[in-house]
């Protein structure tokens, strides 16, 4: 199970201790937290502390500018790739840009890929111009001297007094990643007590409202379902209006899934309070459990009157609602609505609001005051020199504190600062122009960002993989190439000693190999594949996407075939290696399938090779342990 416990408690626990002196210090109703606000600003005049009343988008001034004019992609996307004055450390950022220009004739492929690239053009756009005016302002230079950090680790909000219509929303500069959260005390008050937490995310021009990448609906008096209260969680966009809806309590209990190993509606939710059970926090010692004298009350997480502490935490699969310590409720992320693309939280209705605590935000590190700086830029490249071993990392822009654990870990390894293995994270662009300044500040600084030209959308990481492939054939010249995550730990000298001991140049695939696996069928389930996107009932033999190596011959014709337009477009990215190996196999190419179960697809074990879903704390742990002991033991979180 992955350890989500550990910090759903440490945040309970503080938020119970700040209850606590909430409630020890104000023992009336009308007084409430008082605390200085975290003083931040940046260059934006809008205070992402101000909570404010919501109101809709001003109106396009412009509407027949609007996104209904019919554009074709290929103009759009061609600021992407228009020649611009780049210094030679920004170019090192773009070694495999323009050639992914094919991927714009074939972006029909993918359902998100035409929404992927028109949006990056834009952002691309916005961000050169950013550069420009930084540019001129330090006269020439290419670095932005002394600008302020835009991205606050955490945000907080506290003695708040409710406005005319119980309508506040917070600003989060950078989105959230996994280990974020946000939490909420307040109490449901009101007429009815009901009230939602919408997580928005950045409007789109000329659409009237922004995504809702999670819309979290409690209606404590039930509604025209149920009677009874109930929580429901959905996600909104103007494309596809509502999606499908999760009630807590479900009304079919046994399709209660679970989503991080946690269940999408804790079971006791809507479930009898029997006497003698631990009652819950809302519950009153004061009041029987029984309603009528018969009936007995039903637990549900929310009640009318009550002061409750919810943090909705950010997790690898989806959302996780505690309340008052314990879980509650779990949504699974759906695509193009993931949470690093969150920019506001709304919350409205019948709640009487005390405070906001947003804290894990995603934040790069302050470069200009780093004593090791040196020893984490990547080593400078030699192009006549082969390297033996290429590592793309998969990143998205806001992962800062992934890259920073990665840069002083494992690519602290001697081969990879001598120069015989290299390694870059290839990252998407972001749609808030604030991640991509911190993005590409970062890129100029350590030399091992490699940018792509589209919105970093989970359904086409697959260009990503085709890009792994060119940079380890065209850009430099490896005898393997391999692909990993940014929250995986690799072992990069026992990787060179298995290619080694394999003793085989051509034709490989290294990892953890399936061989027997089946597309899944449920429409409701994150890898969901479609009879069209795959017909036949087995995937080809295929790798695992924390950790598996190709040789070079494989990733040369992966770049040919994408070139000439005759790679085959698949979202899973580990599945699609598998099928263009098969292809090739078909066509002739004697392929070897060598399989290492040290490499861990979720979590690790003692004597790992490749430990996947690794904190930076715990990457740091096990860099130490190697250090200390020599040995590859496994952290505990």
């Amino acid at each position: 199970m992955k350890r989500w416990y550990g910090g759903v408690f440490s945040t309970s626990f503080i938020m119970l201790l700040l209850l606590g002196y909430y409630i020890v210090q104000n023992p009336i109703k009308e007084n409430y937290f008082t605390s200085p606000v975290f003083n931040y600003t940046n260059t934006l005049s809008t205070n992402p502390l101000e909570w404010i009343t919501m109101a809709a988008p001003p109106a396009d001034p412009n509407p027949e500018n609007s996104a209904q004019k019919v554009v074709s992609i290929e103009k759009i996307s061609s600021s992407l790739f228009r020649p611009r004055n780049y210094s030679l450390e920004e170019k090192e950022s773009l070694h495999t840009w323009n050639h992914l220009k094919e991927l714009v004739s074939h972006s029909q492929v993918f359902p998100n890929a035409v929404d992927a690239i028109r949006e990056a053009g834009g952002a691309w756009n916005n961000l050169m111009s950013s550069v420009e005016q930084e540019r001129t302002q330090s006269n020439g230079s290419s670095q932005r001297s002394g600008k302020q950090k835009q991205c606050p680790h955490f945000l907080s909000k506290m003695n708040m007094t409710a406005l005319d219509d119980n309508s506040f929303k917070l600003w989060v500069p950078c989105g959230l990643t996994q280990g974020s959260s946000v939490t909420i005390i307040g109490i449901p008050n009101g007429l009815l007590g009901n009230f939602k937490i919408d997580l928005t995310g950045e409007h789109i021009p000329g659409e009237p409202d922004p995504p809702i990448i999670l819309h979290y609906n409690v209606r404590l008096h039930g509604d025209k379902i149920t009677e009874n209260p109930v929580i429901v969680q959905n996600t909104w966009t103007v494309n596809h209006d509502w999606g499908e809806e999760k009630r807590c309590p479900p009304p079919n209990p046994e399709k209660n899934k679970k989503v991080d190993d946690l269940e999408e509606c804790n079971a006791r939710v809507g479930q009898d309070v029997k006497h003698g059970q631990n009652r819950p926090a809302n519950v009153s010692a004061k009041h029987p459990v029984t309603h009528n004298g018969s009936n007995p009350k039903k637990y549900f997480p929310f009640k009318q009157g009550f002061l409750s502490v919810a943090t909705l935490r950010v997790g690898s699969e989806g959302f996780q609602m505690t309340v008052d310590g314990r879980h509650i409720s779990s949504f699974a992320y759906h695509e193009t609505l993931e949470p690093w693309l969150v920019s506001e939280v709304r919350i409205s209705g019948d709640i009487k609001l005390i405070s906001a605590v947003a804290s894990g935000l995603p934040t790069s590190e302050d470069s200009e005051h780093m004593i090791d700086l040196d020893v984490l830029k990547a080593p400078p490249l030699s192009p006549r020199k082969q390297l033996d071993l290429f590592i793309g990392v998969f990143s998205t822009a806001n992962n800062f504190k992934r890259r920073m654990a990665v840069r002083r870990t494992w690519m602290q390894y001697e081969v990879v600062r001598s120069g015989q293995v290299a390694v870059r994270f290839f990252v998407g662009l972001h749609k808030n122009q604030m991640v991509n300044d911190e993005l590409w500040d970062e890129a100029r600084t350590y030399g091992d960002i490699q940018l792509m030209p589209f919105i970093d959308y989970y359904s086409i990481i697959t260009w990503k993989t085709i890009a792994i492939c060119i940079f380890g054939t065209e850009v430099v010249s490896s005898k393997f190439v391999m692909k990993t995550d940014d929250d995986a730990f690799v072992r990069v000298d026992e990787i060179l000693t298995s290619l080694k001991s394999v003793n085989v140049t051509r034709g490989l695939l290294y990892g953890l190999i399936n061989s027997d696996s089946h597309p899944h069928r449920d429409p409701d389930s994150k890898w969901y594949i479609s009879p069209e996107e795959w017909s036949e009932e087995t995937y080809p033999p295929w790798a695992h996407g924390p950790g598996y190596v190709v040789s070079s011959d494989i990733a040369k014709a992966i770049y040919k075939n994408h070139k000439k337009g005759h790679l085959k477009m698949f979202k899973l990215e580990d599945v699609a290696m598998g099928i263009w190996i098969a292809d090739m196999k078909k066509k002739g190419l004697e392929v070897r399938y060598e399989k290492d179960e040290r490499i861990f697809n979720e979590g690790c074990k003692d004597g790992y090779v490749v430990a996947h879903y690794q904190s930076p704390r715990e990457m740091l742990c096990l860099w130490q342990k190697l250090q200390e002991g020599k040995r590859a033991a496994c952290c505990s979180d």
